[in-house]
Formats: structure tokens, sequence, C-alpha cells
């Protein structure tokens, strides 16, 4: 794909990596989560994990999340997704904390958070659908202190391949957009009396 066919929803272009080494959250799935998270976008701390092109950051950015993390091992794609993300910031008029992190992700979940970083309350979680990285990425965030009370991770995975929750974890929702699904998780403990009135409130499958 090349940067001229990225484009986030608005109609914004984005640089977009070439090859086949990424794979970009299509626009279908994009528009139907950022609907979904629309009552909890303000002001969010979002953290995206094999961020690629950023561009679910930008899409964060563009709809009021405050802060955003993007956590990329290769430095010609963490380079792309931190270009994107100071272009969409710059048409905030608030300040926006925005961070690349060119690291292996699991080595970096595990050396835990640090105490003058606050949690993250949206956590994007999209590694290539065939790694097997979803439960060593879950329960990093969840151990080492990554997440705020009301926190939402979501997962985009195949849809041909069911992704349950592990242990200790609660699932919110799941949705099913043709190739791509999404799997909507809360850690257990977080869930207690009841699915937070702050999770997105979902309608029809798209």
């Amino acid at each position: 794909m090349s940067s001229a066919q990225l484009r986030m929803i608005g109609g914004r272009r984005l640089r977009s990596p070439q090859g086949q080494g990424t794979r970009p959250t299509t626009a279908r799935v994009r528009e139907a989560l950022m609907n979904m998270l629309a009552g909890v976008l303000e002001d969010a701390h979002w953290l995206d994990l094999f961020s690629g092109s950023g561009v679910m950051g930008c899409e964060a950015i563009q709809r009021g999340a405050s802060r955003v993390w993007a956590v990329e091992n290769n430095a010609r794609i963490a380079a792309i997704c931190r270009q994107n993300l100071e272009l969409v910031a710059a048409s905030r008029k608030e300040p926006i904390e925005i961070r690349v992190i060119r690291k292996d992700l699991m080595p970096w979940l595990e050396a835990g958070r640090p105490e003058n970083v606050e949690p993250f309350s949206l956590v994007y979680v999209d590694p290539p659908y065939a790694a097997g990285q979803y439960q060593a990425t879950l329960e990093g965030l969840r151990t080492r202190n990554w997440l705020s009370n009301d926190a939402l991770v979501i997962c985009e995975h195949a849809s041909h391949d069911r992704l349950d929750p592990p242990p200790d974890w609660t699932e919110v929702d799941r949705r099913r957009y043709g190739t791509s699904a999404l799997l909507f998780l809360s850690p257990r403990e977080h869930c207690r009396g009841g699915t937070d009135s702050k999770q997105p409130q979902t309608g029809p499958e798209g």
C-alpha cells in the first residue's frame, strides 16, 4: 500500500509503509470502533501496540485523546508512525502527548509501567494475526500495571480464528467485519459489579 492510499476516516492522508510487512486496519473497522468509543475518547490515554503506520492512534487523536503512545519495533515503520501522529496532533489546539517506542513489545511490557507514567485507559492490540502474540501481550498489560481501573483493551484478529479471553479477563463485546474481528476485554478485577458505565455502548454487529 502506498502512502497516497491510506486515509483517515475524515479524509486526511497519512503515510503508509510500502510492502507486505504491515497490514493497516481497514477503514470499516476504524470507523466502527471510533463510533463505539465516541463517549470515552475525550482526554483518553491511548496505547497502540504493534502500531504500524499509527493510523489507530491518529484516529484517537482526532477524536480527543490527550495522550497516545505507540510501540513498533521496525525503525522505518516507527518513523512513519511518528510523522503521522505528529501531523494529526498539530491540527489540535490542545497539546497532545505523543511517544513512539521503537522496541520489541514483550521486553518493554515486562519492564512494567514506570512510576511517573500514568496508566492507559484504552489499548489497541493488533499483532500479525498468525503470530500468536495475544495471550502474552494481555498478560503483560495486566500484570505490569499498564492499565487504568476502567481500562478497555481491544484486540484485532482474523475473524476465522476465534480469540477467547484468557484467565483473569472479562469479555465486554466482540464484533466481526469481514476478514477482521475485534474482541473487547477488561481485566476481571476491573469488572466487579458489572460492566463499567464507561465501556462502549455497542449497537448491531457490523
